[in-house]
């Protein structure tokens, strides 16, 4: 089993991202439908976050559904907001009870009544709390979070609320659905794909990145502590020359 190593990186200080990607294929592989894969899917979630309690890691975001998804067939689109209404009235009591304040970078106006009201909900009731920041990146799409940025600096521009020479990365961090996020440090991706599908590009600058075949059911603790333990072998430069 993979262990965290103790020299160069600080668990703690992490922040960290995850692409669940393989859902579908595992259930293909065993000849369920994807709507069993995506239940199953939610083990892994759990997973990791109780890793990252453990380890005290401040901030995990995963990709939940992105802009993208929607094109889905309608089925699995309502099977997937159904997970997400169960599995956070499922969860409720463990996010209170485990210090977990949840939130939601996205398009909450796109969700269905029922689940933006349950996310609505829980976010509330989570503002809170201090051990992990549980961001879900549903009804997600980086180009489209980056647009509405500019629209919206550009508006506060027209208005005379931001000046032009003033514009510079803070602006532009602070009209972004993570506004309230540092950049992350590390990318995992499942599912064997080496593509990054349009999550948090901004965010990513310098992030490392960690691709595994596992497909996410089967992504338990021994894998992420492998990634980590990857991420703390790495020399990070940001540009300079050591």
């Amino acid at each position: 089993m993979a262990k965290i190593p103790q020299k160069k990186t600080n668990s703690k200080s992490l922040d960290i991202a995850i692409i669940m990607d393989g859902n579908g294929r595992w259930a293909k592989k065993i000849g369920k439908k994807r709507a069993f894969g995506h239940e199953n899917g939610t083990k892994s979630v759990k997973e990791c976050i109780n890793q990252s309690i453990k380890l005290g890691i401040k901030n995990l975001t995963l990709f939940v559904f992105s802009t993208e998804n929607w094109n889905r067939p309608k089925f699995e689109v309502n099977a997937l907001m159904d997970l997400l209404v169960y599995s956070i009235d499922k969860e409720r009591v463990s996010l209170i009870e485990n210090n977990i304040k949840l939130n939601v970078v996205g398009d909450l106006d796109s969700l269905k009544n029922k689940a933006k009201s349950k996310l609505e909900s829980i976010i509330s009731e989570t503002k809170n709390n201090k051990k992990l920041n549980l961001n879900l990146a549903i009804s997600y799409g980086s180009k489209q979070e980056i647009v509405n940025a500019i629209r919206e600096v550009s508006n506060k521009v027209k208005n005379n609320i931001i000046s032009v020479k003033n514009i510079d990365e803070n602006i532009i961090n602070e009209h972004l659905y993570t506004r309230n996020l540092p950049n992350v440090d590390l990318l995992i991706r499942t599912g064997g794909e080496k593509r990054v599908s349009n999550f948090l590009l901004w965010q990513i600058a310098y992030a490392e990145m960690y691709f595994t075949d596992v497909l996410w059911p089967d992504f338990k603790k021994e894998d992420f502590l492998d990634a980590l333990e990857d991420y703390q072998k790495r020399e990070r430069r940001f540009g300079k020359i050591n």
